[in-house]
């Protein structure tokens, strides 16, 4: 084995574990372990040398090990940072219901870390209030708005899709998506062009979050022929669009979704990731595409250790989802706040989903605390059972009128037919001639107010809260237990951002020194939570 040396300079070396666990904190530098009268000491300054015994011995001692600075900022990949003009890889998911809120993006752009609206399921003008507020206030710091997929209402995602190019919106998360859709690829091709370099320009980019193969394949794919052409012949982009949109992929970005709260197909993390870089590869040499893929991943970042694994594994990015809804500045009510806050990771459970219902579609919710998880699987139960309401047992429907609906079926039958006059007529045309259907929209009427309940703190409905949830909130309770982030009113966006991002520095560094053959101590394993201002302490030049 060759010998390596730590020679002192100006400043003698430390000894004791507070001097070792200060050193793997200070990651913006170097960590030199070194061996003093047979323990371990971090050496400050100075030089190393390999394989020679130092010039005097006197002030020599063997190396252990060594690690390199690395400050948050370095973590993930520079290309994705670089494209989104990001300081850290760091992405606050888009939580629909406004709940990734106007306050919530704000304070990540100023902290140099990428937020997206969470418009999904709210009606244009607030998402165009959104932008209003957003767009004077952080001008051209990096921001983004969410699109989802709707199969049950097209008409809306095309006019979301139209808001976000006539207010200028640039970014977009797209999620839920199964197939490829018009409005997704016109936002992407719109405005295409090439600069005096003849570089291929796109002023609209998409970050997709998926959690299939087969759909993050369609995305690292140039936009399908067949719908750009239909936009050609729509008179919605050139003939000169249509042909350079041949040459890009409908999304630089991806998003791997593990298993997370809301739409998932609960993957485990430590596979789907590897599957989707592999993807990145495959696609990148099929196309040979100028600009470079990335795959950040999302469900299961809820502490240092998650982060840091995500980062190990080969994560462009991490993603949050769940445990930013916790934080003060999320769209949703104390109450919610409060229940998350006391979650742990076998606190959640599959739900179907309001706007996939009749598709069979779930998503993943907090069960404790609440009967709305148990009370949709009721539903859906009832919906796949019978061809209309009227055919429900007597006994059925009473416990429904009771307990759920809290009137009586046609009672809710006209408030739900309200609602979709203004929002969707031609369900409501359906629902007239189809009986199932007219059941299926007052069953997705109670599934759509549950999340709002949620959100405005409905006391006389807490039971029916509907929390998107998944088990990473458990995971970032366990973690943060007996700190000041324990309670609901201390935790911030970038406090938590910040703690995931330097402790899975300072996890990255402990492995490092761990896989050189230095035994730790202990206490030096754990990432405790931290103030801010000790972070950026610590995080300082």
């Amino acid at each position: 084995m060759i010998s390596s040396w730590w020679t002192q300079g100006n400043t003698p070396p430390e000894s004791g574990n507070q001097a070792v666990k200060a050193a793997i904190y200070r990651v913006t530098k170097s960590i030199f372990l070194i061996n003093m009268k047979g323990e371990s000491a971090v050496g400050n300054g100075g030089t190393i040398s390999i394989g020679d015994l130092p010039v005097s011995k006197s002030n020599g001692y063997p190396l252990y090990a060594f690690a390199p600075p690395l400050p948050p900022e370095n973590l993930g990949d520079p290309r994705f940072k670089k494209r989104h003009n990001l300081r850290y890889a760091y992405v606050a998911g888009a939580m629909a219901n406004g709940i990734t809120s106007v306050n919530m993006v704000e304070e990540t752009a100023r902290a140099g870390m990428l937020g997206f609206f969470g418009s999904a399921g709210l009606p244009l003008d607030k998402i165009e209030s959104a932008i209003n507020s957003l767009q004077p206030n952080i001008k051209n710091l990096p921001f983004g708005f969410n699109l989802i997929h709707s199969p049950n209402d097209p008409e809306l995602e095309a006019a979301v899709v139209d808001l976000y190019i006539k207010q200028g919106i640039s970014l977009v998360s797209a999620s839920a998506y199964m197939n490829i859709t018009l409005p997704l690829v016109y936002f992407r091709v719109k405005g295409i062009h090439l600069d005096p370099d003849g570089n291929i320009v796109c002023p609209n980019k998409i970050i997709a979050k998926v959690s299939r193969i087969e759909v993050a394949r369609k995305f690292f794919s140039p936009p399908p022929e067949k719908l750009l052409a239909e936009l050609v012949a729509n008179k919605m982009i050139t003939a000169d669009e249509a042909a350079l949109a041949g040459s890009v992929p409908l999304a630089e970005d991806l998003t791997a979704e593990a298993d997370s709260g809301g739409h998932t197909d609960n993957r485990p993390a430590i596979s789907l990731l590897p599957t989707m870089l592999a993807l990145r590869n495959e696609m990148a040499d099929k196309y040979k595409y100028k600009m470079p893929l990335c795959v950040g991943l999302g469900g299961g970042i809820a502490t240092p250790y998650s982060a840091a694994a995500a980062f190990a594994m080969g994560a462009a990015y991490i993603l949050t989802g769940s445990i930013n809804q916790s934080c003060v500045e999320a769209g949703t009510s104390e109450t919610v706040r409060q229940m998350l806050s006391e979650a742990a990771q076998a606190d959640v459970t599959m739900a179907p989903a309001a706007d996939m219902f009749e598709m069979g579609v779930k998503v993943q919710v907090l069960k404790r605390g609440t009967m709305f998880p148990f009370r949709a699987l009721k539903l859906y139960d009832l919906y796949c059972m019978y061809d209309s309401y009227e055919t429900i047992p007597e006994k059925q429907k009473t416990v429904l009128e009771r307990d759920i609906f809290r009137c009586g079926f046609e009672d809710n039958w006209e408030q739900t037919k309200k609602f979709f006059l203004k929002c969707d007529p031609k369900q409501v045309e359906r629902a007239e001639k189809d009986p199932r259907h007219k059941m299926a929209l007052v069953f997705r009427s109670y599934l759509g107010q549950s999340s709002r309940w949620a959100t405005t703190g409905d006391p006389s409905r807490r039971i029916d809260y509907q929390i998107w949830c998944g088990p990473s909130m458990g995971a970032f309770n366990e973690w943060t237990k007996g700190s000041f982030l324990e309670k609901p009113e201390n935790r911030k966006t970038v406090t938590l951002a910040m703690n995931l991002l330097l402790g899975a520095s300072v996890t990255t560094r402990i492995n490092w020194l761990r896989n050189q053959g230095v035994s730790l101590p202990s206490d030096t394993e754990r990432f405790c939570p931290l103030e801010l201002s000790k972070i950026y302490k610590y995080t300082k030049k």
